[in-house]
């Protein structure tokens, strides 16, 4: 058997023994891809399995997430820490195998794939990355070439992922953004869960992508690793254009009762077809059994040892040219924030504090902004053609262009400095621009945040969930959360949103109401290195609310006003909750209960789900229990009654279409409207 074809044979009876042992998966697109993997990662992938996150390897991506156990697989063969019974345990409880790959769980695994389409995106976003750190960090001195960013993206992918629209938006700014070291490989076999896709699906690919300005090389025949290795190398030569390279393939390849069909997609062969298998391949070993010949051809960590040796020989050389540069790399791939960090962090929110400024948080956030990418050069922004609304642009981040050539255009700062460019206009593009940002994130030295209007994360929530999913510092700005938008009614007012991002486990949404927490939700986004977050901002002005003490916003909830501070020396009677714009409310409604005699405690929280990783104590200390609780928010009332609740204050139907103020008079977002609920839940007539 020649060596090729041994290879790839290694990877089609581990997949097919994994899906019958755990019998579950999908075992098709492996054995299909197979000749695929051994022409990338036998010949032309730059990694090293002893180290996975080696700074300068090439990402692998597998958009087609369902074939997981093709790249479980290549990762046990090729020397990662991936032992064999990792693979008969697929599909199973706390193993390193899980259904489809994700990113911290499995060495080797670059992203969390699964929902179609996005794995191509994030590939997309990664490239992105590396371009940009090329263009801010290689030097070129005459004497030395100290180019150290300089790897390529590969995604494999396959029919599903380029039905779903992302990969359209996708393939398009890849191509507006000449992203040449971007290579995707298409699994061109013609099948999907329901059969052939000819009646569903007959876009004329090769096209499409070159109309997106990518170089195609098409018709390869997916089962000659030659002639793919071959195609991969062509596609290495591009200098201005991502490249796709379109494999023929056969589904089930070898199984010769399902190749070629649907049955081959998403569940095991069989024990009998198994057999037969074997038999048609010409593998006799046993289900789990490799000779050692297979994992000799696949072994790749002596070439995976000299490629990071050679790269470490080239950073010492750029350390020793140029220090500050090497630090600065290092630190942004780590993905620590600078020393100075603090200190920005406690200028810029005392700063708000001091100038008690009435804007609305929109504005408030790009105050912060101006500080934040100031300090932190990996702050990578952007806006889906809203930036003008979103206003996530600052002096600090002029946008991200190319020249003729396809490099990153470079702007002259007024020191005559050369400065990189930070902020990206998407298009209409909310759901690719989520998770294009978490590619990114993933790819490593820049924090990414875009913008766009609070209901238009529907169309980007999977790409959320999956980065927090992931744990990924990803910083969503979702402005206009409100009816108080006004005129441009239900279609763009957010009512169940902030509801909806909440229950979204692991991401932290904030909604402040002022300047002073906004700036402290952009600190508490910036250091969280584990989860991404949503910050829900007015297009309305807000003034500011007069606060004693700054130091307990971070914690997501905090008392801001007591009866005392309108002139009633009583203990609260009752407690009101409100988050953002409805802050106001609050305030102004304790003061007419105030008159009333009746004393009220105001908690501004501006984010539920860091109040709610809050221990008893403190949970306590700002929501006692015993005294009726009131929340104000316009929004859905569901997600309120979890904190005990005795009414809210809120809209569960859908916004109209009229200016702010007449909205808020319509659905009872007054000071005297609260006033009511409050005398309403004391029994006062």
């Amino acid at each position: 058997m020649a060596k090729n074809e041994m290879m790839a044979n290694a990877i089609r009876a581990l997949a097919m023994d994994a899906v019958q042992q755990a019998n579950s998966g999908h075992p098709g697109a492996p054995m299909g891809m197979a000749d695929m993997a051994v022409a990338l990662w036998g010949e032309n992938l730059q990694h090293n399995p002893g180290n996975p996150h080696w700074p300068d390897r090439d990402r692998f991506v597998l958009s087609n997430g369902h074939a997981s156990m093709l790249i479980y697989a290549v990762l046990h063969l090729t020397g990662y820490d991936l032992p064999i019974g990792e693979l008969k345990n697929f599909r199973q409880m706390g193993s390193k195998t899980p259904g489809h790959p994700e990113v911290e769980v499995t060495p080797g695994i670059e992203t969390t794939t699964g929902p179609l389409g996005q794995g191509l995106t994030n590939a997309v976003g990664m490239a992105l990355a590396e371009k940009l750190l090329a263009k801010e960090f290689n030097r070129t001195d005459g004497k030395a070439d100290h180019r150290i960013v300089d790897h390529r993206t590969y995604v494999f992918m396959g029919d599903g992922c380029l039905m779903e629209g992302i990969s359209h938006e996708a393939i398009a700014l890849a191509g507006a953004w000449r992203l040449n070291k971007l290579i995707a490989l298409y699994d061109d076999n013609g099948i999907s869960i329901d059969g052939q896709v000819a009646p569903w699906f007959i876009d004329n690919t090769p096209q499409r992508f070159t109309a997106c300005g990518w170089n195609v090389i098409d018709a390869i025949d997916g089962h000659d690793a030659d002639a793919v290795s071959a195609a991969i190398a062509q596609a290495r030569k591009s200098t201005d254009k991502p490249t796709l390279i379109v494999c023929k393939t056969h589904i089930g390849k070898g199984s010769p009762n399902r190749a070629n069909t649907s049955k081959a997609h998403g569940e095991p062969l069989g024990a009998e077809e198994i057999g037969l298998t074997r038999t048609a391949l010409n593998w006799p070993h046993t289900a789990f059994s490799l000779p050692k010949e297979t994992y000799s051809a696949w072994d790749g960590k002596l070439k995976g040892r000299k490629l990071e040796a050679a790269w470490d020989k080239k950073f010492s050389a750029y350390q020793k040219a140029y220090p500050e540069l090497a630090a600065e790399f290092e630190r942004r791939m780590k993905g620590e924030l600078p020393k100075s960090f603090s200190q920005v962090a406690v200028d810029t929110v005392v700063a708000a504090h001091t100038k008690a400024e009435t804007v609305a948080s929109r504005k408030a956030s790009q105050l912060a902004l101006e500080a934040f990418t100031a300090g932190l050069p990996e702050l990578l922004g952007g806006s889906a053609d809203l930036t003008g609304s979103n206003l996530t642009n600052t002096k600090s981040t002029p946008s991200l262009r190319f020249d003729a050539n396809g490099d990153v255009v470079q702007l002259e700062a007024a020191n005559g400095s050369l400065v990189g460019v930070r902020h990206i206009n998407y298009g209409v593009l909310e759901f690719v621009m989520a998770a294009i940002m978490y590619g990114v994130a993933l790819h490593g030295g820049f924090i990414p945040y875009g913008g766009t209007f609070l209901t238009f994360s529907d169309y980007s929530r999977n790409a959320i969930r999956m980065a927090a999913l992931m744990k990924l510092r990803v910083i969503h700005v979702f402005t206009h959360d409100s009816i108080g938008l006004g005129e441009d009614g239900p279609t763009h007012q957010s009512i169940e949103h902030a509801a909806s991002l909440r229950l979204i486990p692991n991401l932290d949404v904030w909604r402040p109401g002022d300047t002073a927490e906004t700036a402290v939700a952009w600190a508490v986004a910036l250091q969280n290195k584990t989860r991404p977050t949503a910050l829900l901002l007015s297009r309305q002005n807000l003034p500011y609310a007069p606060k004693d003490d700054v130091g307990q916003i971070s914690k997501g909830a905090y008392v801001l006003a007591e009866p005392a501070e309108v002139g009633l020396n009583k203990k609260a009677e009752a407690v009101i909750i409100a988050t953002g714009s409805e802050v106001q409310l609050a305030l102004k409604a304790q003061e007419l209960l105030a008159a009333q005699k009746i004393a009220v405690r105001v908690v501004s929280m501006p984010s539920n789900t860091t109040f709610d990783r809050q221990d008893a104590a403190y949970k306590s200390k700002i929501l006692p229990e015993g005294i009726p609780r009131i929340a104000v928010e316009m929004g859905v009332t569901d997600g309120w009654w979890k904190y005990g609740c005795a009414a809210v204050v809120g809209i569960d139907t859908f916004g109209e279409s009229a200016p702010a103020g007449v909205l808020f008079e319509h659905f009872g977002f007054t000071p005297d409207n609260v006033v009511a609920t409050v005398r309403k839940v004391l029994r006062r007539k």
